[in-house]
């Protein structure tokens, strides 16, 4: 699976230890920025990221920002893109199971490395189940998505 991974200043530490770990795990993992901690602006991660995805260079995206909520919010104004933030595994896998959430937001100021590789994993395992229920209500999303001016 192709993983594209971004974060911003703030989760530059955070994202630099999922790298290395997801390729441990095999994943061909696309390393989006920042490369430093030099401030930076978790918007242009999310656009990255988002267009990464949705243009299909790879299957899902990881942004990792101070809370998550900011690159969540930025990658779900990306036609195409379902962004969530997870801070348990649950969610993780559930974002994707029922939801068929294609981006994982993690804030690397919320939860610790451990946690976040685990929630990663559990994010990248997951398939989205295409069970008519989730099916009816992911086209809904997509139907609210394509009326937005």
């Amino acid at each position: 699976m192709k993983v594209a991974i971004a974060g911003d200043h703030a989760g530059f530490e955070l994202k630099q230890q999922l790298v290395a770990e997801l390729k441990k795990s095999g994943y061909e993992v696309f390393d989006l920025g920042a490369y430093d901690e030099t401030t930076s602006d978790y918007p242009d991660f999310a656009r990255v990221v988002g267009k990464s995805v949705v243009s299909g260079e790879t299957d899902r995206g990881i942004l990792v920002c101070g809370s998550g909520v900011g690159a969540s919010v930025a990658a779900n104004k990306i036609k195409g893109i379902r962004a969530a933030v997870c801070h348990d595994v649950y969610s993780g896998h559930q974002g994707v199971e029922h939801d068929d959430m294609n981006v994982l937001c993690i804030g690397a100021r919320v939860i610790g490395p451990a946690t976040a590789l685990e929630i990663a994993r559990a994010f990248l395992a997951a398939r989205f189940s295409n069970e008519e229920r989730h099916l009816r209500r992911v086209r809904k999303v997509l139907e609210i998505e394509r009326n937005q001016q």
